[in-house]
């Protein structure tokens, strides 16, 4: 049994909340916002309903104070979107947090983000692993019920140079964990790298006019879409290979996640077996450009990947040109996570794979 300090009390914080607690760990549960902790955590109880199975559970601890959080833990799992990744990792080193820290996800660059946010404040770097994707898929309802649709059967997960007790926790965590090479494997298996932006900048004209009325994943993927996310993902794949590391397609590290049937991924209709993914059907479409689809997966998924790919040296005119976009129809998206904020804006490859204590595989 462990003590787990979960950071973000969203869906997958709440989800992981549900499933830590039922495995005999202890949880302790934190949150930037108080009113966000009224609603999704009641009287300190979380109601839950899905895949995880239907009740309520009690954490040992529900709190604003990070350091109350982290008192007594034997791990922080993150839980929260990039976007508040700055803001958490900046607390955490203010915090002295030596702590071994599992990001669930990492999104593209997180744990590079973190070791960069420790070093600038001249903290010593705790232990951080980074998932590739978030164990679970989840919303929560305005009452504050969570709905937990979909359970990750596969994600990748890798530790910085030092790290290995954090790795090590997020597989007695969550065995479904497959260790890989370097944490520049998991940021670039990031399914929704490339699940996302093809849909959300080419669906962005019918997003303002129905709302958001439509499925995403369904309604949402016609083939001209599909198209643009397969060439996307030859372009991740590049990237992937100008660091000595081989990906998996799309479609197979969906299927691998289990948000898409393996049998219709063996066909290779990548259109086809994200249409038919039960996990993900009911799922609607961005209601406006203040949707996560556009002002995370954009500046925190697309702008890490360019940079990456400048690294590497590898031409992505796809993402580069789904970026542009989106600048220009939201018109206020954030820098994102930039070369800088990695800690790798004037690194050649040997560098960065240093960097990651990374080794081509």
């Amino acid at each position: 049994m462990s003590v787990v300090a979960v950071l973000g009390a969203g869906a997958g914080g709440l989800s992981a909340l549900v499933e830590l607690q039922g495995a005999g760990h202890r949880v302790q549960l934190w949150n930037r916002s108080a009113d966000t902790l009224a609603v999704h955590v009641p009287d300190g109880e979380v109601r839950y309903a899905g895949v995880l199975g239907t009740g309520t559970v009690r954490p040992d601890l529900v709190t604003t104070d990070l350091p109350t959080a982290l008192a007594g833990a034997d791990l922080v799992l993150v839980t929260l979107p990039a976007p508040v990744h700055e803001a958490v990792f900046t607390a955490l080193a203010a915090a002295g947090c030596a702590r071994p820290v599992v990001l669930n996800p990492g999104h593209p660059g997180g744990a590079l983000h973190a070791r960069t946010v420790f070093v600038q404040a001249g903290v010593p770097v705790p232990p951080i692993a980074e998932l590739s994707t978030l164990t679970y898929v989840g919303r929560v309802d305005p009452d504050g019920l969570v709905r937990t649709t979909g359970r990750a059967a596969g994600v990748r997960g890798a530790a910085l140079p030092g790290g290995q007790v954090a790795l090590d926790g997020a597989r007695e965590l969550f065995a479904q964990v497959d260790p890989v090479a370097d944490v520049l494997v998991t940021s670039l298996s990031d399914v929704n790298l490339v699940l996302h932006p093809p849909g959300a900048v080419l669906g962005a004209a019918w997003v303002q006019a129905t709302g958001g009325r439509f499925t995403f994943y369904r309604e949402g993927m016609t083939d001209g879409v599909v198209r643009v996310l397969a060439a996307l993902d030859e372009e991740r794949i590049a990237v992937g290979a100008a660091f000595g590391h081989t990906l998996l397609p799309l479609v197979d590290e969906m299927a691998l996640v289990g948000t898409v049937d393996a049998a219709t991924a063996a066909t290779g209709d990548l259109g086809g077996a994200i249409r038919q993914g039960e996990a993900n059907a009911t799922i609607a479409a961005p209601g406006s450009f203040a949707h996560r689809y556009y002002r995370e997966d954009m500046p925190f998924g697309l702008v890490p990947f360019l940079a990456l790919a400048r690294v590497g040296g590898v031409d992505v005119p796809v993402a580069r040109s789904l970026l542009t976009l989106a600048r220009t129809a939201v018109g206020d998206l954030p820098a994102g996570r930039t070369a800088a904020r990695m800690g790798i804006e004037h690194l050649g490859v040997p560098e960065v794979l240093d960097l990651v204590g990374g080794v081509p595989a």
